[in-house]
């Protein structure tokens, strides 16, 4: 039988998590809505990259965008720095995920990716740096106390960045009203691939306004 005091611990990282999720409604802001009209309207490839934990949650997040009906691609930051940042071309967008917005391969590829008229989106928890001061837009979030563990373990923050990909995923999908026979096409294999029948459509959204 579990001891009790394993059972709180494990049930108190699931709460500081949880809340750290929850607190995610509250960073959507006109930002948000240009960022969705960008995406929306992106006339090249949209790239996800993060390092570590962070790279994890982008190569989920294009995934997840690229299933959803906006095609999406994960940028891997070192690699993209030893030549894959070719594929780069002006008209694309970069999200880059950074919660502390210092890390060196980031800021890297992202100058450059400007240099070759990408626009830079940044999700990240520091107002002051690098990654915020160069992107074109961002998207900040504010991490509680121990949503990771000691402030230093990325845990809770990096589900509040997977699951503002989830929202926008989805709005973004009821704006373009991409339909579920497109997703099941582009998903043959697996549980997903063998049903039966299609889910009732997801109701339509009309696109961000925003006047910046």
């Amino acid at each position: 039988m579990i001891d009790q005091q394993i059972l709180d611990a494990m049930r108190e990282r699931i709460e500081l998590e949880a809340d750290g999720v929850r607190k995610v409604v509250e960073v959507f802001d006109d930002t948000t809505a240009v960022i969705l009209d960008a995406l929306l309207h992106c006339t090249g490839k949209v790239f996800v990259t993060g390092s570590g934990t962070s790279g994890s949650i982008a190569r989920r997040m294009a995934h997840l965008f690229s299933v959803s009906g906006t095609p999406s691609l994960f940028l891997q930051p070192s690699d993209a720095l030893h030549g894959t940042m070719g594929a780069l071309r002006s008209g694309d967008l970069l999200i880059a995920i950074s919660k502390g917005g210092g890390s060196d391969e980031i800021n890297n590829l992202a100058h450059r990716a400007q240099e070759r008229g990408v626009r830079v989106i940044a999700l990240t928890s520091n107002r002051s740096s690098e990654l915020a001061q160069l992107a074109d837009h961002v998207q900040y979030f504010e991490v509680a106390d121990d949503v990771d563990p000691g402030n230093v373990i990325a845990m809770g923050s990096t589900l509040m960045h997977a699951i503002w990909g989830d929202c926008l995923a989805v709005v973004l999908m009821r704006m373009r009203g991409y339909r579920w026979a497109e997703v099941l096409f582009t998903h043959p294999l697996g549980a997903v691939g063998k049903r039966e029948g299609l889910p009732d459509e997801l109701d339509s959204l009309p696109a961000p306004t925003n006047d910046q």
